[in-house]
């Protein structure tokens, strides 16, 4: 049983030990400070707030903001480079096990309320992020030399960083303005959006992964389709709550739930070796 338990939830295993190791300064919640130690200088894969009081990590979005803001119209080779290792290897894998935020989002679509189905309506809107990702992450950090995506809109930052900080922290309070209460605002809008439409924000917002969606189709690890054996059928299409045409393009957040419906055990995870490796579930054959 605990083994058939750990099988059926382990991608949700996964996420709650990425978010754990992510944030792993755990006084820091306690005092209210920010971790300042030496890893504050390496990435994880995932959105994860650098000024949350736990992480003790940068966060990939934010530090590639800050680099472009002060480069000076200069590539900022180290996090380019980093986000283009992370991109080869995983792809939008990370999404799918290694973002805190996107557990935070599905266990919000849990909540009880009456559900938005994906369609050509959301297919359209998933495009959005390529924009925020122009504009934000790239335009503002080099125009007004300030990370925009993290100061107009990130809610990860807001419920990571700014509420704790603020609770803990009665200076902060005093000082409390326009920009936080908008930010609250983005904030309150995405958990609704997020228990209506699933994983909302990661399907038409994040600008992260809209870069690892470049990289998705190529990835080194990920879900892919084993062409003899596929009778397109599409089922894995109809299951998939992401607004993908197929698995493993740019909208796939490479969960593995497809596998699980393929009637020809077709869909499989692919690593080195470019051969997909295949189990049973369930009645039949399935990746």
């Amino acid at each position: 049983m605990i083994m058939e338990n750990i099988k059926k939830y382990y991608r949700r295993y996964v996420q709650l030990i990425a978010a754990v190791l992510y944030n792993c300064n755990f006084t820091g919640f306690v005092t209210g400070k920010i971790y300042k130690g030496d890893t504050k200088g390496l990435c994880v894969p995932g959105l994860n707030c650098y000024s949350c009081p736990g992480a003790v990590f940068a966060c990939p979005l934010g530090s590639l903001q800050g680099a472009i803001a002060k480069s000076a119209y200069k590539l900022p080779i180290y996090m380019l480079g980093t986000l283009l290792l992370f991109g080869i290897f995983f792809g939008r894998l990370i999404c799918g096990f290694l973002c805190p935020f996107g557990l935070v989002q599905e266990l919000l679509h849990k909540l009880p309320f009456p559900k938005i189905p994906k369609s050509n309506f959301t297919k359209a809107l998933s495009y959005i992020k390529y924009a925020i990702l122009a504009f934000f992450v790239v335009a503002i950090p080099l125009i007004k030399l300030m990370p925009g995506f993290c100061k107009f809109i990130c809610p990860a930052g807001t419920i990571e960083a700014g509420i704790p900080l603020i609770l803990m922290n009665g200076q902060l309070r005093d000082k409390i303005g326009p920009l936080f209460s908008w930010k609250v605002f983005i904030l309150v809008l995405c958990i609704l959006f997020c228990s209506v439409c699933y994983r909302a924000f990661c399907r038409f917002i994040c600008p992260l992964g809209a870069i690892y969606s470049f990289f998705n189709p190529v990835a080194f690890f990920g879900f892919r389709v084993d062409k003899d054996k596929c009778t397109g059928c599409n089922a894995c299409i109809h299951v998939c709550k992401m607004d993908v045409e197929k698995v493993g393009d740019h909208e796939c957040i490479q969960c593995g739930e497809c596998r699980k419906v393929c009637p020809e055990g077709a869909i499989g995870f692919c690593g080195k070796s470019g051969k997909a490796s295949l189990h049973k579930e369930g009645g039949k054959n399935v990746g």
